[in-house]
């Protein structure tokens, strides 16, 4: 599931502008995604073992959150990235608010908690600050905000492993 996270993020960033279709073969498997002029792209992973996981992303996507986690309040939705396969599910969702870094960080830190998600990381770095923990059923949670010019920047990330 991590890696899946890691290339949906990085295909993301691949996926801005123009349409497109493409195969491309892996020693691991294949790989096609299409891209919609709109900003918005579907990746269909199939690895050997004919595993296939589906990365769907753009700022059009619907973002699915397991229960107890929310877009924090009046924040926008820039992008958004939802992952299922075989070895677990996830999102990434990129957002923007006038709250502060703080406020957001907070309120992320609550949904984890009362998710039984136990915080094992913390970072403060000038304006921006991250946590991150895991879960006792695989889950997988991090947010990062960062301000600039009274605008913060949140990238929450959620996932959980399938346990296979």
């Amino acid at each position: 599931m991590r890696r899946l996270l890691i290339i949906g993020g990085a295909l993301v960033l691949a996926s801005c502008g123009g349409s497109d279709t493409t195969t491309i073969e892996t020693e691991d498997g294949t790989a096609e995604y299409e891209v919609d002029g709109d900003g918005g792209a579907e990746i269909r992973y199939t690895d050997d073992e004919g595993n296939e996981a589906v990365i769907t992303s753009g700022s059009d996507v619907d973002a699915e959150l397991p229960a107890g986690f929310t877009i924090y309040p009046g924040a926008e939705v820039v992008s958004n990235t939802v992952i299922t396969g075989n070895d677990g599910e996830g999102s990434l969702v990129i957002m923007t608010s006038n709250a502060s870094v703080e406020d957001m960080v907070t309120h992320y830190r609550g949904q984890a908690e009362s998710a039984g998600i136990e915080i094992g990381m913390e970072m403060t770095a000038g304006e921006s600050r991250i946590i991150g923990g895991e879960g006792p059923n695989g889950e997988m949670f991090s947010f990062n905000a960062s301000n600039s010019d009274g605008q913060t920047t949140g990238m929450l990330t959620i996932g959980r492993d399938s346990g296979e």
